[in-house]
């Protein structure tokens, strides 16, 4: 059923991610994402003002969906969903040694807009 529907090709993929248990082996290029997680990211890259008070909290990995890294490497913000009357589904998770937080530089970011379910890593 699979392959009918996407094909030989993207079905050998999504198995291969499969087989290499790679929830983030997924990338996206920071334009092909809502233009609310890019505006997000922008205020990620600038250090803030953030909208949402838990903005820039620890993400603590516990599902193991992105790489392993110590408590407090991965840092949570908020992409907003339009229409939601609430903080929605939507997150960029940021990794970054603790010391570099404060330079606002970022190692690496990913997309989720399941909330945590799915990552895909930000290119750009």
């Amino acid at each position: 059923m699979l392959l009918k529907l996407l094909g030989r090709r993207a079905a050998a993929a999504l198995a291969a991610m499969a087989i290499a248990g790679s929830a983030f082996a997924a990338e996206v290029a920071l334009t092909n994402l809502p233009r609310e997680a890019q505006a997000t990211h922008a205020l990620i890259l600038k250090g803030g003002p953030f909208p949402y008070p838990k903005d820039g909290v620890t993400f603590g990995n516990f599902e193991g969906n992105l790489p392993k890294q110590k408590r407090g490497y991965y840092r949570e913000f908020t992409v907003p969903t339009p229409g939601a009357r609430t903080r929605g589904a939507r997150r960029i998770v940021c990794g970054a040694e603790t010391r570099r937080w404060s330079s606002n530089a970022p190692a690496a970011c990913w997309y989720t807009g399941d909330h945590y379910q799915s990552f895909q890593k930000i290119r750009g």
